[in-house]
């Protein structure tokens, strides 16, 4: 059986300890990934360290130039990797390749940081006195990415940070950990240097080894809440700068004069698109005022027209979950909103397959009437779930959204501006669509939410990567000519 390595210092790395990679579609183990420890974390950050005594000292030109040929490479390797990630993943081939797509949009944005990196020069601050700054990269920095965008996520990261001249290691989920070591392959094609980017494989162990390690200076992390707070908490503490992205619960409203054939066709994408397994899935349609009854009949209808199979097969919308855990734990929830007194207007349960009855499907559920005291509101079940909840009015829509505790994204669907520029301004979260279900923000602005989908203060790429990846220095520099020295004062320097 296949084995996955590591990938340190330029070239595979095996390991003793292995866990088993599964084929989502027909619930078999295809290959075994090794698993790390705090000795394969060492061996990265030494391979990584020494890396960066060169790497940080190359030249703008020469970074990019690496980054402009790792985009060349990803869009010639587009579908094989889209088939990589598809057949660990689950989801559709047509899918992963739109996560690369996104993601390669940060790589596209890293091959455009000269402009990004310029510093700022102010002339004679004081007589014969100038001041400058510019940024320098931080050394070695790190990445612990979830499952759900084993290629986008990374991506999000490592461009940025590498071509700001860090060196950079990758932990990625240990479910689907076949595009990362692509990912390693295509940077040494591209003419990276050995050492500069690396992965290790593994679970808590190996991310307990990242937090702690003095050699490491920054964490990026994408996962859930609980773990974006444990992930932040013990970095911080040992002193390392951290990017910690938690989860979220994401509403789209819908407001009595949208287009509602519209609404409920980018609503259901967005809910089921991926199985659900994504940060921003629309899991919550908030229905407000007569918008309600019809758009339930139309969802109702599309959730029905969604074709499920596996994530290789031609005209499939949406492929397994990720594991079996996943399945049963999504369908329980299913379970426990009828209980409650939902409404289980199309039920996605007991979802069989031919030819791949052991694999972890479950259909679409739609689910009608919930309320906010039940678990299908208040939990973040990561799958293909869509809960429709009923209010009168907008303010009454931005004050649900506001009370619940995540605040990663939000959608409207109107034919309002008024409404949605109300909506906007007033909604407590961090990515707004209007009449868009899905706002992933272009690279050139940050991703990241509000309240416990952002943990800390540090959004993900876009300039903000930047800042995260780098460190200011202000220099003020003097040139007196020898018949012009200028006595030194005791008092705190002024700008006269």
């Amino acid at each position: 059986m296949k084995t996955i390595p590591h990938w340190i210092d330029g070239s595979p790395v095996l390991g003793t300890d292995t866990a088993p990679v599964f084929n989502p579609a027909t619930g078999q183990e295809q290959a075994r990934v090794v698993l790390g420890g705090s000795t394969d974390v060492d061996t990265a950050v030494a391979a990584a360290a020494r890396a960066f005594e060169t790497w940080s000292e190359s030249s703008l030109t020469q970074r990019t130039q690496v980054m402009f040929a790792f985009r060349q490479l990803l869009v010639e390797h587009e579908e094989e990797l889209g088939r990589i990630i598809s057949a660990e993943h689950g989801k559709t081939v047509d899918d992963a390749r739109g996560e690369i797509v996104r993601g390669r949009e940060v790589v596209e944005f890293a091959c455009g940081l000269g402009d990004v990196l310029k510093g700022s020069f102010s002339d004679q601050v004081s007589r014969g006195v100038d001041v400058h700054n510019f940024r320098q990269p931080l050394g070695v920095v790190a990445g612990i990415t979830p499952f759900n965008f084993p290629a986008m996520v990374p991506l999000w990261m490592h461009p940025i940070a590498i071509a700001t001249g860090n060196t950079f290691i990758l932990k990625p989920s240990e479910r689907d950990p076949s595009a990362a070591n692509f990912a390693a392959e295509l940077y040494k094609k591209a003419g990276l240097p050995d050492g500069v980017f690396n992965v290790v494989h593994g679970g808590k162990d190996a991310v307990d080894a990242i937090l702690a390690h003095p050699g490491i200076e920054a964490v990026s992390f994408v996962g859930s809440t609980p773990i974006a707070k444990y992930v932040h908490e013990q970095a911080t503490a040992c002193g390392k700068r951290v990017q910690a992205l938690g989860g979220a619960k994401n509403h789209a409203v819908v407001l009595p004069d949208a287009d509602l054939e519209f609404a409920a066709n980018h609503i259901t994408a967005g809910a089921y698109g991926s199985a659900g397994e994504r940060c921003m899935a629309v899991s919550v349609a908030v229905a407000v005022g007569s918008a309600a009854d019809g758009l339930v009949e139309v969802l109702e209808r599309k959730a029905r027209e969604v074709k499920v199979g596996p994530g290789d097969a031609p005209g499939t919308e949406m492929g397994p979950l990720v594991t079996k855990a996943a399945q049963e734990r999504v369908e329980n929830a299913v379970g426990t909103a009828a209980t409650q007194g939902a409404t289980v207007v199309v039920d996605g349960r007991g979802l069989k397959i031919d030819g791949h009855e052991e694999g972890f499907f479950t259909g679409p559920s739609l689910l009608d009437h919930v309320t906010t005291d039940m678990d299908a509101y208040k939990e973040e079940l990561f799958g293909p779930v869509l809960a429709i909840v009923r209010v009168d009015t907008l303010d009454a829509a931005i004050d649900l959204i506001n009370a619940n505790p995540y605040g990663n994204g939000t959608a409207l669907f109107t034919g309002s501006g008024e409404a949605a520029r109300r909506f906007q301004r007033k909604v407590k979260v961090g990515m707004i669509g209007v009449n868009v279900p899905v706002p992933v923000p272009m690279s050139y602005y940050s991703f990241g939410g509000w309240k416990d989908s952002l943990i800390g203060d540090s959004p993900i790429h876009g300039p903000e990567g930047v800042r995260f990846y780098t460190r200011p220095k202000v220099v003020t520099t003097r040139w007196p000519q020898p018949a012009q020295h200028v006595a030194a004062g005791f008092t705190f320097p002024t700008s006269s």
